[in-house]
C-alpha cells in the first residue's frame, strides 16, 4: 500500500522553547502557532516485504542516523499499532529546502504520521495521532492541528495540539523570507536552560499565551503581530544568554527587523517574528501582504514568499515515487 500527504509548516507565535522531557518531547509550557499555506512538506509512505530496512530519502538525499532514528520511531509506533511486520519506503520533500527556522519539521512529521496511518489503514483517533508525531518533533502536533492551534505541554495527562481558529476566521497573512543556518533546533532547546531569564520566560509565557488566544479569536491582527514580535524578543533574548551564547540571527535578519520597523513608521500594519532560526516571518494583514512583500524585495531579499493561513493535512493521489 502507498499513501500520500501533504502539511503545512508553522509559524511560533507564542513558541516554546526547551523541553522538560526530552525523550518524548514535550515542552515545559504551552505555545500556540498558525500553519503557513503557502509552503508544504510531501511525504509519500509505501509499505514493502522485501528484506533490508526501512529506506528515508528527504529533499533527494538517503538519511541515514540521528535523522532516520527520529522518522524510524515514528514508523515504529505505526507498526506496532497495526500490527505490521513489514518495512516501510518513504520519500519527503519541502517546498523550500534552504531556510532555517521555517517550521518544516513540525510539516515533515505530520505529514509522515498522516501518511504511514493511511498506508496501513490505521484508524486512530486525532489526540493519539498527535501525541504519535510529537515524538519526532513538538511542533509537528500543530502543523496536524491546522490553522491555529495550541500545544499543550499537559492537559488531562496528555502533551497534543488543537485547532483555536480555522484559516477562514482570522484575516491574518504572511510574508516569509528563508535564511539559511546551520544550526540545530535542538541544541538551541537545550541552551536555553542556561539562560538567567528562562524562568522569567516561564511566568511570562502563561499571560502571552491567554491575550493571544484571545486575540486569535477576535481577529485581531494588529495584536497577534505586536505579542508575536514581542515573543520573538524574548525568545532569543534567552538563547542569547545561555552559557554558549548562541545569537541564531544573520546579518539578513537585522536587516530585514529594521525594515519591518520602517514599515511600521510608515504607518503599514507589520510585525517581524522569527522561531529557532535566522529565517523571518512578517505579519500583516491580508491585504496588505503585496506592499510587504515589495517592501522586501526592494530591500534586497532574494526570495520572498507570500502566504495565507494553512489548514490540516490533506491526503494526494500525487506520489512521489
Amino acid at each position: 500500500m502507498k499513501a500520500t500527504a501533504v502539511a503545512h509548516p508553522i509559524q511560533g507565535l507564542v513558541k516554546y522553547h526547551g523541553l522538560k522531557d526530552i525523550r518524548l518531547r514535550i515542552p515545559f509550557h504551552d505555545s500556540i502557532s498558525v500553519c503557513v499555506g503557502a509552503l508544504c512538506t510531501i511525504t509519500t509512505v509505501e509499505t514493502t516485504n522485501l528484506n533490508g530496512k526501512d529506506s528515508l530519502v528527504i529533499n533527494g538525499v538517503r538519511v541515514f542516523g540521528k535523522d532516520f532514528l527520529r522518522v524510524k520511531c515514528i514508523l515504529d509506533k505505526i507498526r506496532d499499532i497495526a500490527g505490521y511486520h513489514g518495512l516501510f519506503n518513504v520519500v519527503s520533500k519541502n517546498s523550500i529546502v534552504n531556510g532555517k527556522g521555517m517550521g518544516f519539521s513540525a510539516s515533515a512529521f505530520a505529514a509522515l504520521g498522516t501518511a504511514a496511518c493511511n498506508a496501513l489503514n490505521v484508524n486512530i483517533n486525532p489526540i493519539a495521532l498527535s501525541e504519535l508525531v510529537r515524538l519526532g518533533a513538538g511542533s509537528a502536533t500543530r502543523s496536524l492541528a491546522g490553522g491555529f492551534a495550541t500545544f499543550y505541554a499537559e492537559k488531562s495527562g496528555k502533551s497534543y495540539a488543537e485547532q483555536i481558529a480555522a484559516p477562514e476566521d482570522v484575516d491574518l497573512g504572511m510574508v516569509v523570507v528563508p535564511l539559511p543556518s546551520a544550526v540545530k533546533t535542538d541544541e538551541a532547546h537545550l541552551e536555553v536552560l542556561s539562560s538567567p531569564l528562562f524562568k522569567a520566560r516561564l511566568t511570562h509565557v502563561k499571560h502571552m499565551i491567554r491575550d493571544m488566544k484571545k486575540a486569535i479569536k477576535e481577529n485581531d491582527i494588529d495584536t497577534i503581530g505586536r505579542l508575536a514580535e514581542e515573543d520573538t524578543l524574548n525568545l532569543h533574548a534567552s538563547t542569547m544568554t545561555g552559557k554558549a551564547h548562541m545569537i541564531l540571527w544573520e546579518p539578513e535578519t537585522i536587516r530585514i527587523i529594521r525594515e519591518v520597523q520602517n514599515m511600521r513608521a510608515d504607518g503599514m500594519p507589520a510585525w517581524f517574528s522569527m522561531d529557532t532560526g535566522p529565517s523571518v516571518f512578517v505579519n500583516t494583514q491580508k491585504e496588505q501582504v503585496g506592499r510587504v512583500a515589495d517592501r522586501l524585495r526592494r530591500l534586497g531579499c532574494l526570495k520572498v514568499v507570500v502566504s495565507g493561513v494553512g489548514g490540516k493535512p490533506t491526503l494526494t493521489h500525487a506520489h512521489l515515487f
